[in-house]
């Protein structure tokens, strides 16, 4: 059975549903995802690399944790389970930053953002996810516009001037 997402207006109230391929198929119905920034004590910004099977963006590093918020799931719920399936982390304390709309040629997405401070360890899914590694701040600035990131994590970094505290 195909995965369900709740569809949202702009303020952020669930207004329907849909299925995933629904959602991904330019329909542009607003769905929300949730995003984690993993900073280490060092400062340095965990980031994974997307498994090459990912139907959007595969190959590329994105965002700590990304995932979509199941219909009939809260957005804090969502968050603790993708940050478990993902990563395999169960104890964290998550800091809000912003939600807001990214829209790319396929979707539209409500992303909800947070970020927190967790040195490891980490037990990543191997389907979702072929590499992860921790990157200094500069690094990934100056790789910014080479195709190497998610458009959308190239556009939340710079937006949100990620960092450490």
């Amino acid at each position: 059975m195909e995965e369900l997402f709740p569809l949202m207006d702009e303020t952020g109230k669930v207004i329907g549903k849909a299925t995933r391929s629904e959602c991904h198929s330019g329909s542009k119905m607003l769905h929300p995802v949730i995003h984690l920034h993993i900073f280490n004590a060092n400062g340095e910004l965990l980031l994974q690399k997307r498994a090459l099977n990912k139907d959007i963006q595969p190959g590329k590093w994105d965002a700590s944790v990304g995932g979509h918020v199941d219909y009939g799931e809260t957005v804090e719920e969502a968050l603790f389970r993708e940050v478990r399936e993902e990563l395999g982390i169960n104890d964290f304390t998550p800091v809000f930053l912003r939600n807001y709309v990214f829209e790319s040629e396929i979707e539209r997405e409500m992303i909800y953002s947070y970020q927190t401070i967790y040195n490891g360890p980490f037990r990543f899914d191997k389907n979702e996810i072929d590499e992860i590694r921790f990157w200094r701040l500069n690094e990934i600035r100056s790789n910014l516009g080479k195709s190497l990131f998610t458009p959308n994590f190239e556009n939340e970094f710079s937006a949100l001037n990620l960092n450490c505290g």
